[in-house]
């Protein structure tokens, strides 16, 4: 039903335009005929037959415009015959098809006039009629493919504004959809949340609860819920203030803390001007948790985290280290480490377009030394609490 309604509208744009363009050939036709009697009129009839201004003088102009009328008519479907014919093919058809037309056109003019006036015997005068027509004929021609010319000309230019429109709108279109792309990959990557984390975690406070610790659940209950609040509610696409990452590191601390107690040592040492530089949200917490889960979690003496931010030759640089036993340099391998890691490199390259770096590094002595650098970036809301 839709295809038959299709081709019905479409053929009644076509019947549509064959009208209109008939239409605008006739009105064409008759007002140049007609204009062409006129100036007749006034430049030959009156000009010379002032003394004998009868009605056949007065009304061949117009007898000779009506046949005019009709002998170029076959014109115009010889014009469109040849319309797609090679160049001199086709200035050949419209030079024959003109003298053809000049010379009938010649003929009847020549005859009517004669029939219509005193004078007679004027066929050898028929050179200089014939030549007249010739010059009318090629300004009908010269008219009629320059019309159409410049009509194809508008119709390629209204072509070319339309896929030129188009393309805008395509590469707009292109552009919105990498940048959603981009989006869904910061927030896919963001909201994959560690399930030993969780795991970990509730089974802590299930132990509380077995213990009949219920403070010290309820605590941990609210630390945890406060920590997810706020994991969920950020923008991952968005860069958030060192001092808000902190702030929302601290939150996940407070949980593992209550898991280790006086096994966890953290160190947040921040030099002056970095907590204003933007990163992405939650850059750190699986950094934090990887050294927690290699480094504290094994030792029953615990360790130590120590996270460094400063600012070298205009980059963040942030620094997770732990004072766990380490491992083999020949091992570091991103590709075969933790999901949390590789997650964290992916945002970094997605979020900064691959102007960031990523590097892990392990002494012999022990230890681990997890290397952010970003290019730097102060928020706006930080800029406006300076002023």
């Amino acid at each position: 039903m839709g295809i038959k309604f299709l081709a019905f509208s479409h053929h009644i744009s076509f019947n549509e335009k064959v009208y209109k363009d008939s239409q605008q050939f006739w009105f064409l036709q008759l007002s140049g005929w007609l204009t062409l009697a006129l100036i007749s009129f006034f430049s030959l009839t009156i000009w010379y037959n002032q003394d004998q201004l009868s009605l056949g003088y007065v009304m061949h102009p117009l007898v000779q415009s009506a046949f005019g009328i009709f002998v170029s008519y076959p014109m115009r479907p010889l014009s469109v015959f040849v319309w797609k014919l090679p160049f001199w093919r086709r200035m050949a058809w419209i030079s024959l098809g003109i003298i053809v037309c000049a010379t009938i056109w010649t003929s009847l003019r020549l005859w009517s006039f004669m029939l219509m006036t005193p004078e007679q015997n004027l066929w050898s005068d028929y050179g200089g009629w014939f030549f007249t027509s010739i010059l009318i004929f090629i300004g009908w021609a010269s008219i009629y493919h320059g019309i159409n010319y410049y009509r194809l000309l508008e119709s390629e230019r209204s072509n070319f504004l339309s896929i030129l429109a188009s393309n805008k709108e395509e590469q707009l279109k292109r552009i919105r959809a990498e940048s959603m792309a981009q989006e869904a990959q910061l927030k896919m990557l963001r909201y994959q949340l560690n399930p030993h984390f969780l795991f970990n975690t509730l089974n802590s406070i299930s132990s509380l609860i077995t213990k009949r610790d219920d403070s010290r659940a309820n605590e941990m209950i609210i630390q945890l819920s406060n920590f997810l609040r706020h994991s969920l509610n950020s923008d991952p696409v968005d860069g958030i203030s060192l001092k808000d990452e902190i702030d929302a590191l601290k939150l996940y601390l407070r949980i593992e803390e209550a898991r280790f107690g006086d096994r966890l040592s953290i160190n947040i040492n921040i030099n002056k001007g970095a907590e204003k530089v933007q990163v992405p949200g939650m850059i750190l917490q699986p950094l934090v948790e990887n050294s927690i889960k290699y480094a504290i979690a094994p030792n029953e003496k615990g360790g130590e985290i120590t996270i460094n931010a400063t600012i070298k030759k205009n980059m963040l640089d942030l620094h997770v280290l732990d004072s766990g036993p380490g491992f083999d340099k020949n091992l570091i391998d991103l590709s075969q480490s933790g999901v949390g890691l590789r997650n964290t490199r992916d945002r970094l390259n997605t979020f900064y377009q691959g102007k960031s770096k990523f590097k892990i590094e392990s002494s012999d002595e022990g230890g681990t030394d997890i290397l952010i650098k970003v290019p730097l970036s102060i928020s706006e809301d930080s800029m406006e609490g300076n002023k």
